[in-house]
């Protein structure tokens, strides 16, 4: 039968474990985006230093190839949503962490309202409740692309596709309260 495909690692671990600088950012980030580890985080500055890496080496173009390279990564970049149609190789340069962070399906659970907090949108997403452009996806590290922004909704077999399930009434109460002191601190 053979071996399976060597599983590798897709992301690089700091080089010294105990930096106070490093912890100290790391732990808004996992509060705020409701991330399980620190791994994540790694992945997401791997996968930017990837993208940085590529851009500086693409600075010098010679060849026709290397035109075409440049613009496969830019075409790539918008298509996640990173950068904007239009935008060059120094914008590459300006991404951070954040900005991978931000396109996380996880992120985007919460940002539509159908969760109230990160670790409920990390549960509906890895039991299968969330579904991009019908297909059920249960990652909550899935990158959206800019064209599946809109498409992201309860799957049709979850049960929290009634709407009169309890958790979807506690959401809708939670955004509603958000919304009210929103409006109170502007009146202010």
């Amino acid at each position: 039968m053979g071996d399976p495909k060597k599983l590798r690692k897709k992301y690089e671990t700091p080089r010294h474990p105990w930096q106070a600088s490093r912890i100290l950012s790391e732990k808004p980030l996992i509060k705020e985006y409701g991330l399980k580890n620190k791994k994540e985080i790694w992945k997401a500055q791997s996968l930017l230093r990837k993208f940085t890496n590529q851009a500086k080496l693409l600075s010098t173009i010679k060849t026709e190839h290397q035109k075409r390279e440049k613009e496969q990564l830019i075409n790539r970049l918008v298509k996640l949503g990173l950068l904007k149609q239009g935008q060059d190789r120094e914008d590459v340069l300006d991404l951070n962490v954040k900005n991978i962070l931000d396109r996380r399906l996880q992120t985007f659970v919460i940002k539509k309202g159908l969760a109230k907090t990160a670790n409920q949108a990390r549960q509906f997403i890895t039991h299968g409740h969330i579904a991009v452009k019908g297909q059920k996806i249960n990652i909550p590290g899935y990158l959206v692309n800019k064209d599946e922004e809109d498409f992201i909704t309860f799957s049709e077999k979850s049960k929290l596709n009634n709407a009169e399930h309890a958790e979807r009434i506690k959401v809708k109460e939670v955004k509603e309260t958000k919304e009210i002191k929103q409006n109170e601190t502007r009146q202010a």
